[in-house]
Parts: C-alpha cells; sequence; structure tokens
C-alpha cells in the first residue's frame, strides 16, 4: 500500500502545472486550481497578428499571450478609435481609413498589433458604355447562377441575357424561384435574348411576362437600342432567321436606320463553335450576312456551355481582318460545364470548358475591349482589345 506522502506530492505537482496554462483574450486571473497560486509576474504581453490590413467595416480577432503563460486578464486600447475601435476581446473593426495601434496590456506590461485599414475597393464606374453577358444562366439544383450573380453585383453596365435564361423549361415558377433570386436581382439593367430552353414553355411566354418591355416586343423577340457610340441589337435564334423572313428583313432595316459607328449583336445559338455538343448553328447565317453586309463588329452567342473567342470572320467562316465579325461564346453563366473542346473550328482564338464566369465589354467611340471574369475561386481569364470598321 502506498504511504500518503508522495500522493500529496503528485497532486501538488499536477495542480502547478495547470496553472501554467496558455491565456485567452478575456479570461479573468484568479487563483491557480487546488487553492495554490503561481507566483510568478508577466514579463511579456505578445499579440496575434503582429499587424493586419482591413477595409472599412471590417473586422480582425487578435489574440494576446503572456509569458509565463498565465490565466490573466488583458486591457485593450487603439491608439486611434477614429481608425480602428476594439473590443474587450480583441476583435478589432476598422472604422475609416488610416493606421491604429492595438494594445493588451496586463499587469503594466504590453503588447501590439499594428494595424492598416483601408478605403477598400473602388466603387464601379458609372457603367455606361459596358455590357456584362452571359448565357446558360439559372436553376434551382445548380448554385454557379448564384457565383455570376455574385459578380454582377459588383459590376457596374447593362446586363445582357445570351438565352436560357432559367432551366429546365422557362416557366413561371422557374423564373421565380430560380433565376429570380439571383439574376432577377439585376433585372432592372437586363436586356435580354431567349433560348430554346425558354421556349419549352409555349412560345416563350413565361419569358415574355418576366421580363415585360425589357424583352422587346412581346412574342417577337428580337429588338434594338443605342449605348454609346454603339448600336446593340438582340435577335431571336429560336425563330426564322432565313433570308427573307421577318425577323432577317426587320434585321436589315434596323441596321440601315441606325447612325452609330459601332454595332454589337447577340442571340442565343452561335454560328460558329468548336463545341462537340451543339457546334455550328448553320442556320444563323442569314443573320450573319445582314450584319456583316451593314458593317457590324461583334457577335455574342451561348448555348454551348463554355467560353470561346473567335477573330473577325465573314458568315462562311473565312478569316477578314478587315470587316469580318468577331464572335464571342459565353455560355458560362452558371449551368453545368461541357468542357467539350473538338478540333478547333477555323479562327478560334480563345477556349476553356471549365469556367462559369461574365464577360464583360467596355465600348468606346471606334473600339471596345473584353474582359472574361470568373467567379471566386476559377482562374482562366481573357482580355484584348478590337476596333470597330
Amino acid at each position: 500500500m502506498l504511504k500518503p506522502y508522495p500522493r500529496t506530492i503528485a497532486l501538488g505537482f499536477l495542480a502547478v502545472g495547470c496553472s501554467e496554462m496558455a491565456s485567452s483574450p478575456g479570461a479573468r486571473e484568479g487563483p491557480a486550481e487546488n487553492g495554490l497560486q503561481a507566483s510568478s509576474q508577466v514579463r511579456s504581453v505578445s499579440v496575434r497578428p503582429a499587424s493586419a490590413t482591413i477595409e472599412v467595416g471590417k473586422t480582425v480577432q487578435l489574440t494576446a499571450t503572456a509569458k509565463p503563460r498565465r490565466r490573466v486578464t488583458f486591457t485593450w486600447n487603439s491608439s486611434s478609435p477614429a481608425v480602428a475601435t476594439v473590443s474587450s476581446s480583441g476583435l478589432v473593426e476598422g472604422i475609416a481609413a488610416g493606421a491604429a495601434t492595438i494594445t493588451a496590456a496586463s499587469g503594466g506590461v504590453s503588447g501590439s498589433s499594428n494595424i492598416t485599414v483601408s478605403a477598400g475597393p473602388a466603387p464601379p464606374p458609372s457603367g455606361s458604355n459596358v455590357l456584362l453577358a452571359a448565357g446558360d444562366i439559372s436553376s434551382c439544383s445548380s448554385s454557379g447562377d448564384a457565383a455570376t450573380a455574385a459578380l454582377l453585383d459588383g459590376l457596374a453596365g447593362t446586363v445582357l441575357t445570351l438565352g436560357d435564361n432559367v432551366y429546365d423549361d422557362g416557366t413561371a415558377g422557374q423564373f421565380t424561384n430560380c433565376y429570380e433570386p439571383t439574376w432577377g436581382r439585376h433585372k432592372s439593367r437586363t436586356r435580354p435574348s431567349p433560348g430554346n430552353h425558354d421556349y419549352h414553355t409555349s412560345g416563350a411566354s413565361a419569358y415574355y411576362a418576366y421580363f415585360g418591355a425589357s424583352a422587346g416586343p412581346a412574342g417577337q423577340g428580337y429588338y434594338s437600342f443605342d449605348l454609346g457610340d454603339w448600336h446593340i441589337i438582340s435577335l431571336n435564334s429560336n425563330v426564322s432567321m432565313s433570308a427573307g423572313s421577318a425577323q432577317e428583313r426587320w434585321l436589315r432595316a434596323d441596321l440601315a436606320a441606325s447612325t452609330k459607328a459601332c454595332t454589337l449583336a447577340y442571340w442565343h445559338h452561335p454560328r460558329f463553335s468548336s463545341g462537340t455538343r451543339h457546334g455550328n448553328a448553320s442556320n444563323t447565317q442569314p443573320l450573319w450576312q445582314a450584319l456583316y453586309d451593314y458593317g457590324a463588329d461583334v457577335v455574342l452567342a451561348g448555348h454551348e456551355h463554355n467560353y470561346e473567342r473567335f477573330g473577325p470572320q465573314r458568315p462562311d467562316g473565312t478569316a477578314d481582318a478587315a470587316r469580318g465579325l468577331r464572335e464571342f461564346v459565353a455560355g458560362t453563366g452558371g449551368i453545368g460545364h461541357y468542357d467539350d473542346l473538338g478540333t478547333p473550328k477555323p479562327n478560334s482564338e480563345r477556349f476553356n470548358g471549365t469556367t462559369f464566369g461574365i464577360l464583360k465589354l467596355t465600348l468606346g467611340a471606334t473600339s471596345y475591349s473584353w474582359q472574361f471574369i470568373p467567379v471566386a475561386g476559377q482562374a482562366f481569364t481573357d482580355s484584348g482589345t478590337g476596333s470597330c470598321h
């Protein structure tokens, strides 16, 4: 049987060991466990992180530790509360751009962290001559549209939809429950075009009802508007596009009446695509021919769930640097990727099949620039410039 004396020594050792634990912000100083008081004084205090940069309105949590490591209470202080405040637990909040030193003190000893507060990103520009485009957008079973809508939240400009606005069938309920919570936040600045999934509901009636006057004359699906020095045309690749059709005749008349130096058109089905799921939509060629005849500059499309950029070309696909139209396929709005690159078509300059994002076009008086902006967490991008004819 063990004697009591050694057992008492073991308990004392454990009690002292427990008193020398790491401190934590906001903990109160008190006697060590089992009634034994640690005798060591606080010799230093460290604060982590030692420095940090935050934006106005954002926060960062600081942690203070005493040496020797003890349970102590820290007093927190900011050298400039007008720049950054600090709570009793070490939570720092940025108030205004500038610098502040945050101090944690205990027993007459202190440590500090240097905090820089930035004003945050500049607000987006007015965006009066900016287009933000993507197609193949929303579904209640996908989160891709939420990610691209989050991009739109921080981008100023006119939003163009390149068809297939909501899956699977373009019903009124799907517009309300799936599209509205994401891209619907930007409905007031959206100029849409319809896709084949929107026409799964007879006559795309829910599409026209949801977008109203922004979609042009109800049931027609093609219309135009001006933006700065550009004439912008929304077309409908789900109805007849043949030479002599109502849409083709309207397009030629609209182009003839335009006084703008530059022209961009957009619709759902791409005239050219290196994707294997759908590929070229040759029935759109009469629209290309009319645009080419009148010296248009840029065409946007969706349908293929990928991104592709072409160099300027004629309606038959031959290169034409002087008068050709540059096509962008941006079926990147949020519906599952195809990642279906086949043999690249002539004049294809860039392809990506795995990234959701927004195509941003900045329109100048006689030129334009493009930038493909990926959603958070994805890296692919594309950018460049072009001139009007």
